[in-house]
């Protein structure tokens, strides 16, 4: 697994798209200026966030579908075992956790695909609020971070290795 980092991108996605690296390559960026979500909704990815791409290795077509929910499972699972928060994945993907009793998005998940007659290459884009201390007022209400709902600070690379090693196990389990 090689990690290209990155101090400020438009998207991990894009630059993924654009530099079409090997599989199981991690694209990271500190911060996105355009990070996106389903439908090309604006995510809010300022630095303190976790926001990553990884090119996955060739699928077959069935799999496809899952591959979201799978990664939405995945960092849910680490989510509840490493922070000891009440997680919900609101299907497909995002990721929402238990904030004063209402549920808030803490993560979100997007599978890009480029498909021919064949799966060509996959992308999953993940951002996760980590050590982001505040939200716009716009979010404030949808939103929370795994620093403001345990008042300490998260070690990215820590969280990112932990996600994409269940990632891998998962995937590794359905393409068997």
């Amino acid at each position: 697994m090689k990690i290209i980092r990155y101090e400020k991108v438009s998207s991990t996605q894009e630059v993924a798209k654009k530099i079409k690296p090997k599989d199981w390559t991690i694209i990271l960026a500190k911060e996105q200026v355009l990070g996106y979500g389903k439908e090309k909704k604006e995510w809010f990815s300022p630095k303190g966030g976790l926001y990553f791409t990884i090119v996955l290795p060739k699928a077959e077509i069935e799999d496809l579908q899952i591959l979201t929910i799978l990664a939405a499972f995945s960092i849910a699972k680490i989510i509840k075992e490493k922070f000891n928060l009440e997680t919900l994945i609101k299907l497909p993907n995002d990721v929402l956790v238990m904030s004063n009793s209402k549920l808030k998005k803490v993560a979100g998940v997007l599978t890009e695909n480029v498909v021919g007659k064949e799966v060509h290459f996959s992308i999953m884009g993940i951002g996760l609020n980590t050590n982001i201390e505040c939200f716009p007022e716009n979010l404030k209400e949808i939103a929370t971070s795994i620093e403001i709902e345990k008042r300490k600070k998260v070690d990215n690379e820590e969280i990112l290795l932990e996600i994409v090693k269940e990632i891998k196990k998962n995937l590794k389990n359905i393409t068997q």
